[in-house]
C-alpha cells in the first residue's frame, strides 16, 4: 500500500509536498489565504481510520482579521454553508474531513482545501480597516452585542446647527450617544477631537431630563496618534472609551 505522501506524489504533482509533523503527515498546498499565507492540512491514521484536517488554523487565521471578539450571525452561516457545500465537518474551531481506505487522498485533499479557501473568504465581509471604516466595524461589534442601536442620527443643537451622532444606543438602563473617533494622522487629530467637542457642548441639553442621554466618545486608539489633551478635552463633556478595551466600552453602555 502506498504511503500518505506517495499518493499525493502519484495522483497530486508537484504542486503539492508532504513530510511527517509532530505525529502527522502534513500536505503543503498550492492554495492561499487570501493575505497570502499557505494553507496547510494535515492526516493523522487512528485506529485504523485517517483524519484530514486544518487543525484549526483557518479559523484562527480568520479571527486575527478583525478586532471584534465573535462572528456575526451571518459570517457564522456562511463558514457553515461553506462546510456543507464540501462536505467538510466544522469540529471544535477545526475543518475535518474522514478518509476511508477506498477514498481517493487527493480527492478529499482538494475537498478540504477548497473549504478553507471559501471559508478564509469570510474576511472580505468583516470590518476590516482596508475595507470598511472604524465606525463600519463598531456597528459589527453592537450587533453582535445583541445591542439596539440607530446608526448616524441626525440631531438639532443648542445653536441651531444639525449634528450628525455615529451611534444611538439603547439599554434598559440607560440610552447613550455614542461618536466615534478615528484617524492615522497626528496632525489631523486635535482638530477631530475639537470637533467632537463641540458636538457634545451643542447637544448638551439633551443630557438633561428624565430620558437623558449618556454622551460617550469612542476612540480608535489602534494607531498611536493621540495626545493626553485629546482625551481631557472630550472627557470634560463625555465618558472616553477606548476600541482596545471593548469590555470597557460595553459597561459604559449599560452603566
Amino acid at each position: 500500500m502506498l504511503s500518505p505522501c506517495e499518493q499525493i506524489a502519484q495522483t497530486m504533482g508537484g504542486l503539492f509536498s508532504c513530510s511527517a509533523v509532530n505525529g502527522y503527515t502534513r500536505i503543503r498546498t498550492p492554495y492561499l489565504y487570501p493575505d497570502g499565507d499557505v494553507i496547510d492540512l494535515f492526516l493523522r491514521q487512528e485506529e485504523g481510520e485517517a483524519t484530514l484536517t486544518d487543525l484549526g488554523e483557518t479559523l484562527r487565521w480568520l479571527r486575527m482579521q478583525s478586532i471584534a471578539q465573535r462572528r456575526s450571525p451571518r459570517q457564522n452561516k456562511l463558514i457553515r454553508d461553506a462546510c456543507l457545500n464540501h462536505g467538510v465537518e466544522l469540529f471544535r474551531g477545526m475543518l475535518m474531513a474522514r478518509v476511508k481506505p477506498s477514498d481517493d487522498l487527493s480527492s478529499a485533499v482538494t475537498r478540504l482545501a477548497q473549504a478553507a479557501l471559501r471559508v478564509s473568504d469570510v474576511w472580505f465581509t468583516m470590518r476590516t480597516r482596508v475595507f470598511e471604516s472604524i465606525t463600519d466595524e463598531v456597528e459589527g461589534f453592537l450587533d453582535e452585542r445583541h445591542m439596539r442601536f440607530d446608526r448616524g442620527e441626525t440631531l438639532p443643537g443648542r445653536s441651531g446647527r444639525t449634528w450628525t451622532v455615529d451611534f444611538h444606543i439603547r439599554h434598559p438602563r440607560r440610552s447613550a450617544l455614542m461618536c466615534v473617533l478615528s484617524t492615522a494622522s497626528r496632525a489631523a487629530a486635535r482638530g477631530i477631537a475639537e470637533h467632537v467637542t463641540s458636538e457634545w457642548h451643542d447637544l448638551s441639553h439633551l443630557k438633561l431630563g428624565p430620558e437623558a442621554l449618556a454622551f460617550i466618545s469612542l476612540f480608535d486608539d489602534s494607531l498611536d496618534v493621540w495626545n493626553p489633551e485629546d482625551f481631557r478635552l472630550v472627557g470634560e463633556l463625555s465618558e472616553v472609551a477606548f476600541w482596545s478595551k471593548p469590555d470597557e466600552l460595553v459597561e459604559r453602555l449599560v452603566a
